[in-house]
Order: structure tokens, then sequence, then C-alpha cells
């Protein structure tokens, strides 16, 4: 039954991920603002919801290592994972305001972690992140919202025409965005449950399962969007899914979940903090290039770099 359902949740992730991108990229063109502003807002916000409804869950009952775990290993898998996918179904060109703002603040977030929550740069023993820093965490996140939204409306859709009148009725697009989003919650969260019950029964810890299962089932959502966006040639949808995802989830999950409870810092947090930086910088290396997007071939490489760590993880737990 279990490998039954797992069927079915895949069959309503990817219906969600195709009314989320459908509503989305009609909601952006009747309001002639841009797919990427509605990528690294309503899509990333909304396709984020797993990672804050685990991270209140899990700060509210003093689990901080679930706290952080997830978040640096949705961000991982969102990187290596899902951009890398994306990049091999269509090569992801970069607009000059997401060169310029919102990927360096991707990386931003990781060094913020680092400095934060692992004292990496001044070689003291991890404290975690304590409330002041879940402040500034949230003080940033809102200046991120605002200069979204501002550049957002500057570079939006300029046709002096009106909307296509063939286009959908903005009420149904935002009715496919919920449904959307509701088919990606239903179906992630159907996929998790039964894998974990497959893993338990295979023998795998609970320590795998954490870094691997639920970090990969709270990405579910972004997976789907941003691969179905990719097939549908809207690499903006696809990408600012991605980035403004890790944004929000340091920024602004990580920042009310380090205000309600402290998060103290766990083993393997400086590894997980590294990985989850490592990523936002490389793709920020690739769109520096003539034609400033991440091509086929650097997808192929942010997959393996993630089975590689995902493989020295698993060896390091079992050992």
């Amino acid at each position: 039954m279990s490998y039954l359902l797992i069927i079915v949740g895949f069959v309503v992730l990817t219906l969600g991920a195709d009314w989320l991108v459908d509503g989305a990229s009609t909601i952006a063109r009747r309001l002639k603002v841009s797919d990427l502003m509605i990528g690294l807002t309503v899509v990333a916000f909304g396709t984020s919801m797993p990672e804050l409804v685990v991270n209140l869950v899990a700060a509210v009952e003093g689990n901080n290592e679930i706290a952080l775990t997830n978040i640096l290993g949705s961000n991982s898998i969102n990187i290596f994972i899902i951009l890398g996918l994306s990049a091999l179904v269509c090569p992801l060109t970069s607009q000059q305001s997401l060169r310029r703002f919102e990927l360096p603040l991707s990386v931003l977030a990781g060094v913020f972690v680092l400095l934060l929550g692992t004292d990496f740069f001044t070689g003291n023993t991890p404290t975690g992140l304590r409330r002041p820093d879940g402040l500034l965490l949230l003080a940033v996140f809102l200046l991120f919202m605002f200069q979204t939204i501002r550049t957002g409306i500057k570079t939006g859709n300029q046709e002096e025409n009106g909307p296509d009148k063939t286009e959908k009725n903005i009420w149904l697009a935002l009715l496919l965005v919920i449904v959307g989003l509701a088919g990606l919650v239903a179906g992630g969260e159907l996929i998790v449950k039964n894998a974990v019950k497959i893993a338990r029964a295979w023998g795998v810890s609970d320590a795998v399962i954490g870094v691997t299962v639920v970090a990969l089932g709270t990405s579910l959502p972004e997976l789907a969007t941003s691969v179905m966006a990719a097939f549908r040639k809207n690499v903006d949808l696809a990408i600012g899914n991605v980035v403004g995802s890790n944004i929000f989830n340091v920024f602004f999950v990580l920042g009310v979940s380090s205000v309600i409870r402290p998060l103290d810092a766990y083993p393997n947090l400086l590894t997980d903090s590294v990985m989850a930086f490592l990523g936002s910088f490389l793709v920020f290396l690739c769109v520096q290039g003539r034609k400033h997007r991440v091509e086929r071939w650097q997808g192929v490489l942010l997959l393996s770099l993630y089975g590689i760590y995902l493989w020295l993880l698993i060896r390091g737990i079992a050992q």
C-alpha cells in the first residue's frame, strides 16, 4: 500500500505543480509583473510552506536539530538537485536583477548561517542561532521583500496592449495557484510519510531518514514546480522559485524559528552549512559567464556534487 500511495503522491504533486505554474504565469502576465517576481515571492513562499510548518512545530517542541537540518538540507537540495535537474531540462538564463541582488542575497544567507550559527569565521565553538540572530535575519528578509517588489514593478512586463483575450481570468488563475499549492502539500505529505515507512521497514536509521527523506520531502514542491516550469521554458519561474525559496527559508523560516526558541548547534551543523553556502555560490559563479545561465553540464556537476556529499554523509552516519 505504501508503494501505491507514493505513486498517488507523485501524480498529485505533478498536477499541483502544473496548475501552480500555469496560474502563477497567468497572474504575472495579467498584472504586468515579471515571472521572476512571481517566482521569487508568491511561488517561492508557497512551495516553502512545508519547511515553515515543520520548523514552527520543531521550534515550539524544542527540537532544534530538525529545525536546522530541515532548512540547511532543503536549501542544499534546492540548488544541487532541483536547479541541477531543471538545468538538464532547459538551460536556465538569469535576469540582471537576479544576478545583482537575489543570487548574492542567497549566497549571503549561507554566510549568515556560517557566521551566526557555526562561528566558522572566528573558530569558536558553534553556538547555533539565538533570538538576536533571528531578529537580524527577519530584518534582512524585510529588505529583500521591499527590493524585490520595487524591482518587479519597475521591470515588469511593459506591453502597451491589454491582456490577451485568450488569457485565463485572473480569479481562475488565482484558484489554480491555491489548488496547485494544496496539491503540492498533499502530494509531498503522501510521499514523505510512506517513504519513511518503507525506509524503516528496510532497517534504515532515523538519522539517515532525517537528512534525506524529510529534507527532500519538504523540497518536493520546489522540485515539481521548477522542473515543470523548465519543461514549459519558463526559466524565470524555475530559477526564481529556488532562489526565493532559499532566501525565504533562511531569513524568514530560520528567523522566526530562532525567535520562538534559540536553536542550538548540532554535530554536523558546520558541514551542512558549508554545503548550503557552496550551492548558492556555485550558481552565482555559473551565471557570471557570457550567457549568464546555468548550462546543462553545470546541472550535471551540481547533481554529482550532491551525490558525493550524500554518500559521504551516509557513510559517516553508518560508521
